[in-house]
């Protein structure tokens, strides 16, 4: 398996000639910023404290990153504020959000280019890459790596040349038919990074040599490379990653106590660091040594943890390794209703989409095989046939030319049943495509997606977008076995689904146990928003009868909060092998913030919805909430329907 990954320019605060204590330069920092009475000055020290928290605390690093964004932009002071983009995104990123990640790194780069900053835009074109590459879009990421090592050889950066050369070789690892050039960038990366005894990213190529080594079966070359990755790495909260690969290849060499100690080690350094996704790879590394030292309950019990946090930051890849990994625990303790539950999920829609098109391609395969050999058979019977007739002359002409008539009526019959099966099972394979299709994407997507083999994003002027969560589920699901958690998610989110359909609206995602919908889209409909109110409603009164029998079982309630905004977005497919239809754009930013800003059983509306819904729903105002970029935005509690107004029954 390989976990290479690419790693981000982060410039950390410079270690003082004096030697200080972590805590006394944040101190010292801070001090500064009480006494500093020049906004500039302030906005420079805030970004200091951001990226000073970057590797022990991403979530203090963000917020001061936040404050630091909002005082750049009240003075346009714009150098600050692109600075000040960038540390949040980088926060995200540590956290495993990168959709919000690449939200902020855009904001940078817009305002790098507006200055002219070279530097600064070859420091978020790496970034971008690194996000990019993450999320497995091989070709968007080797296009930003490109870019910035571009303007790195403009300005002669030796330091950010290394970065975007080991980031380029990361991209090449993915690729069979390219290891041998990310060999050569990694070590032309090395060797300039250990030129700057940049340790940062000594420790990244270090451990992508480290990887290349364990594919070719040199273990030893791939441990040397793999500890000094770990010596660089020290005390950071990128160690867990060569940690993990320490783990892997002890795994391989079947030194599982070895395996074990580094995969534990990686897990416990990541949690402290609350880095979600080396967190997930450790348990899964846990996991599979566990298997093969045949200790299920414990194989068990870490995939379980793997599943949970892949599911909390959206890492497919992960979560399709913590599915086959529970498979098979279950499967060995004899609990085949689960193995075969886990199984199912294991076998997702890609595995499904490229196995159809390899069957056809080897059944097309084994079609064109048989008729040659047939072909051959022919040639070869007419040439005894041949030789036999004129030993025979006239005597055997009969037999012989009934004999090839037989034989090639039986061909030709043989033939037809072939095409007849084999277009069965094409058409058979090309319904389950489409039904596939048609449970992901809206039909008119679909349709466009089969016809032209892609899907044109759409920019619409006016669609409602709603996001459900329910508070504390995280507490409740803690206490609940895995098959409770998904049960409960299931039959709320079937419900949703029931709801949303019956008022034509589109479901779009579930992310963890947030459900996200709009209307309006991908047909429009002038009617969208009072659909999506009479369908927040109902499922606002589904939720307060399940939690009065929960009550009534004695089981704790799952109180939702519904969010909802009306204004443009942009929607389109995304993805090449697993399709996922989207939405974009400041709307659904801020339909999310609706959500997290309501109160449990309320419906929290914008002050665009209001005033669309406001002639036939009670409402109450409820007060003001900050958005970046937008401003102050009024809020409303939607009540009931007033009286004498009857709306899609």
């Amino acid at each position: 398996m390989n976990l290479t990954k690419g790693f981000l320019f982060i410039c950390c605060i410079a270690t003082s000639t004096i030697s200080i204590a972590q805590d006394e330069k944040a101190t010292l920092l801070l001090n500064d910023l009480s006494k500093s009475s020049i906004d500039s000055q302030k906005v420079n020290i805030l970004n200091n404290l951001s990226k000073y928290y970057l590797d022990s605390s991403p979530e203090k690093a963000k917020n001061y990153g936040i404050i630091s964004m909002q005082l750049a932009e009240k003075i346009k002071y714009n150098k600050g504020l692109a600075l000040a983009y960038k540390n949040i995104g980088l926060a995200d990123y540590t956290l495993g959000k990168y959709a919000e990640t690449i939200e902020y790194f855009g904001q940078s780069l817009k305002v790098y280019e507006s200055i002219g900053d070279l530097d600064g835009k070859a420091k978020i074109l790496n970034n971008f890459g690194s996000v990019y590459y993450n999320r497995g879009e091989d070709d968007k990421a080797l296009e930003s790596y490109f870019k910035s090592l571009e303007i790195a050889q403009l300005l002669g950066d030796k330091m950010r040349i290394a970065t975007a050369l080991s980031n380029i070789g990361n991209v090449y690892h993915n690729k069979v038919a390219t290891k041998h050039q990310a060999l050569e960038y990694f070590l032309r990366s090395l060797k300039l990074a250990e030129e700057l005894k940049d340790k940062n990213v000594i420790g990244g190529a270090s451990v992508n040599i480290g990887e290349v080594y364990q594919e070719m079966n040199k273990d030893d070359s791939a441990i040397y490379y793999f500890r000094k990755s770990l010596d660089a790495y020290k005390n950071t909260v990128d160690i867990s990653y060569p940690l993990n690969d320490m783990g892997n290849v002890y795994e391989k060499k079947r030194d599982y106590n070895n395996a074990l100690t580094f995969h534990n080690l990686a897990y416990v350094t990541a949690k402290k660091f609350d880095s979600k996704l080396d967190m997930a790879q450790s348990q899964l590394g846990l996991g599979r040594t566990y298997l093969k030292l045949s200790e299920f309950t414990k194989a068990l019990k870490s995939f379980t943890e793997a599943q949970e946090i892949s599911l909390e930051i959206s890492s497919s890849k992960e979560l399709d390794s913590a599915f086959s990994g529970l498979a098979s625990s279950y499967s060995h303790l004899k609990d085949f209703s689960n193995a075969y539950k886990y199984q199912k999920l294991y076998s997702n829609l890609s595995d499904t989409l490229n196995n159809l098109t390899l069957a056809e391609k080897l059944s097309s395969l084994e079609i064109q095989q048989r008729q040659s050999q047939i072909n051959l058979l022919t040639k070869d019977k007419a040439l005894q046939s041949l030789a036999l007739e004129r030993q025979k002359l006239i005597k055997n002409s009969f037999a012989v030319g009934l004999t090839l008539i037989l034989f090639i009526t039986i061909i030709i019959y043989r033939n037809y049943r072939t095409k007849v099966k084999t277009n069965l099972l094409l058409d058979k394979q090309k319904d389950q495509i489409e039904h596939l299709l048609l449970n992901i994407l809206p039909a008119e997507i679909a349709a466009e997606l089969q016809n032209k083999g892609i899907a044109s994003p759409r920019y619409y002027d006016s669609v409602s977008v709603l996001f459900t969560d329910f508070k504390g589920f995280t507490r409740i699901a803690d206490r609940l076995s895995p098959q409770d958690v998904v049960s409960e998610l299931n039959d709320c989110f079937i419900a949703f689904d029931d709801i949303i359909e019956k008022y034509g609206l589109e479901k779009i995602k579930t992310i963890g146990d947030a459900y996200m919908c709009a209307g309006g889209i991908p047909a429009t409909d002038p009617d969208h928003s009072l659909k999506m109110i009479k369908a927040s409603i109902e499922i606002r009164d589904f939720m307060q009868n399940r939690n009065q029998m929960r009550i009534e079982k004695q089981e704790e309630p799952l109180e939702i909060r519904i969010g909802i905004h009306v204004g443009p977005i942009v929607a389109g497919v995304v993805g090449r092998k697993k399709y996922a239809y989207d939405i974009w754009g400041s709307t659904v930013n801020i339909a999310s913030r609706m959500e997290s800003n309501g109160e449990v059983g309320q419906i929290n509306i914008s002050a665009e919805t209001y005033h669309l819904i406001k002639e036939y729903y009670n409402c109450t105002y409820r007060g003001k909430i900050y958005a970046k970029n937008i401003g102050d935005i009024d809020m409303y509690f939607v009540s009931n329907l007033k009286e004498d107004i009857q709306l899609y029954q």
